[in-house]
């Protein structure tokens, strides 16, 4: 499975700008940790695993986040497609990649 998570945590710590960034890095290096396939953009940190290890994963993330804010939100996307196991996290961007490279407009 693959999972796309977002903790955004609220009424705690922030930086001079108002950032949060510090308590996002550290739910970030405890996924990282993890030793689970997981990449970090902009917006979502992506992580792909079986159902129990990845939701304890996500677990330990939004708690290490909530020591430092009072509350803490979570936006989960996941996808479940039977046969479709390991190494999902890059496949599903390469067939859209290889699609626009036969379509010549990459």
């Amino acid at each position: 499975m693959l999972v796309a998570i977002s903790i955004s945590p609220s009424g705690g710590s922030t930086d001079a700008s108002g950032g949060v960034s510090a308590s996002v890095a550290e739910a970030v290096r405890l996924i990282r940790e993890s030793g689970l396939p997981n990449e970090t953009n902009a917006m979502f940190t992506n992580i792909e695993g079986e159902w129990d290890e990845v939701m304890a994963v996500v677990k330990r993330a939004v708690f290490a986040v909530a020591e430092t804010s009072p509350r803490v939100g979570l936006v989960l996307k996941a996808d479940l497609r039977r046969g479709y196991d390991d190494g999902q996290l890059t496949a599903k961007v390469e067939r859209v990649e290889s699609a626009l490279r036969a379509e010549g407009t990459t």
